[in-house]
């Protein structure tokens, strides 16, 4: 069943369902994702409004001079340090945050009202975010360790293409397969916001550098942004912990 028939609180049900594997809080037990759902987005392409919210984030981060050295920043090293722990390499496969705020610099990508507005607030607080189409999900989301079998879908010369993760390669995935790629290197195709999406899943990554209290502010932040763009917005929120198995 997709979510386009699910009532609100079939979408709170959802949002508990996701979970993070004790595999991958072997790895980093200090991570947590703040977890929030938005119904009722206005989507559309970039406009003046994410325009401002884009011009005083680069702002804002070339004040800081956070963009002239990214791993400097206390939460962005603590990803190189989660990337390597499953075998990634950060100077070239480099955590969204990372990659987004060595754009600053140059100017920010303009992609669509959404995205522009999760990726301000994702440089002003130096945190991974990620944005997807909750419609396109199937079951709940999870983040877990590949076994490398897994099929993830992206675009190559335009056209479509399935790749599969590295076995240990810790990637968010649902039912049908893998939607982002080393926790928050690359999303999937199927999953990602379009100029129609209305209904959406964002995940705000934190490791332990950055607070429950710095993590709860990013995400005030984004949520006031999108019902400030999208009147009548309602979102669900969930503050989610990884907890290693117990021996």
């Amino acid at each position: 069943m997709t979510t386009e028939t699910r009532s609100s609180q079939d979408v709170h049900s959802w949002l508990e369902a996701v979970t993070v594997d004790p595999a991958v809080a072997e790895l980093r037990p200090d991570y947590r994702a703040l977890l929030i759902t938005a119904e009722g987005l206005r989507p559309g392409p970039s406009d003046e409004f994410s325009e401002r919210m884009l011009t005083a984030a680069e702002e804002r981060v070339r004040e800081s001079g956070v963009a002239e050295d990214p791993g400097s920043h206390p939460h962005i090293a603590a990803w190189h340090e989660a990337f390597r722990s499953f075998g990634a390499k950060p100077k070239r496969i480099r955590p969204s945050a990372d990659a987004l705020l060595r754009r600053v610099p140059e100017g920010l990508p303009r992609v669509d009202r959404i995205t522009d507005i999760y990726n301000a607030v994702s440089v002003t607080h130096a945190v991974p975010i990620g944005g997807e189409n909750l419609d396109t999900y199937q079951g709940p989301a999870r983040l877990a360790r590949a076994d490398g079998t897994e099929e993830f879908e992206i675009m190559t010369a335009g056209e479509p293409t399935v790749e599969h993760p590295k076995a240990g390669e810790v990637v968010w995935r649902d039912d049908a397969g893998v939607t982002c790629r080393r926790w928050n290197w690359r999303q999937c195709v199927r999953t990602r916001l379009t100029l129609e999406t209305t209904r959406a899943f964002f995940l705000l990554d934190a490791l332990g550098p950055m607070d429950d209290a710095a993590l709860t502010a990013a995400g005030d932040e984004l949520t006031a942004a999108l019902a400030e763009s999208s009147p009548g917005l309602v979102t669900t929120t969930r503050l989610l912990r990884a907890v290693p198995e117990q021996s």
